[in-house]
């Protein structure tokens, strides 16, 4: 894939609606004949959401094209922390705001958030080199 073909945003908005209609159709055909609650189906959107926002920040910029240089059972591993960090932290906040009541758009972008933060701490937690000059040291 070429880097100038489209800016990094371009790239984003592509990955996110490419891995959101792949998480739909998901959601559709398998889980919820399954027996998978429509309001959950956000959890799995989130949880594919995730590695496109980490990792288009990974492969656009030059300063931290050193992480493909690693063996492909760590970026294996990496991926998989950015998956169960996602499916984790949005399952959590999701479940405990339906529980208290709060549906809708407030509870999907908590779990979104939530999802987020904790797929990004993750991947952070196993690659701090790739943010240490943004953190000053």
């Amino acid at each position: 894939m070429d880097k100038e073909l489209l800016p990094r945003w371009g790239w984003l908005l592509v990955g996110l609606f490419v891995v959101a209609t792949v998480a739909n159709m998901l959601n559709y055909a398998v889980l919820g004949p399954a027996g998978l609650h429509e309001e959950y189906f956000v959890i799995t959107v989130i949880t594919g959401m995730a590695p496109v926002l980490i990792y288009i920040g990974v492969w656009y910029d030059d300063d931290r094209q050193h992480y493909w240089e690693h063996r492909s059972e760590r970026i294996f591993g990496d991926v998989v922390f950015v998956l169960v960090g996602a499916a984790l932290g949005s399952s959590i906040a999701l479940v405990m705001l339906t529980d208290l009541g709060a549906t809708g758009l407030i509870a999907d972008i908590a779990a979104m958030v939530a999802g987020f933060v904790l797929s990004w701490g993750l991947f952070w937690w196993r690659n701090p080199e790739l943010y240490r000059d943004e953190a000053g040291r």
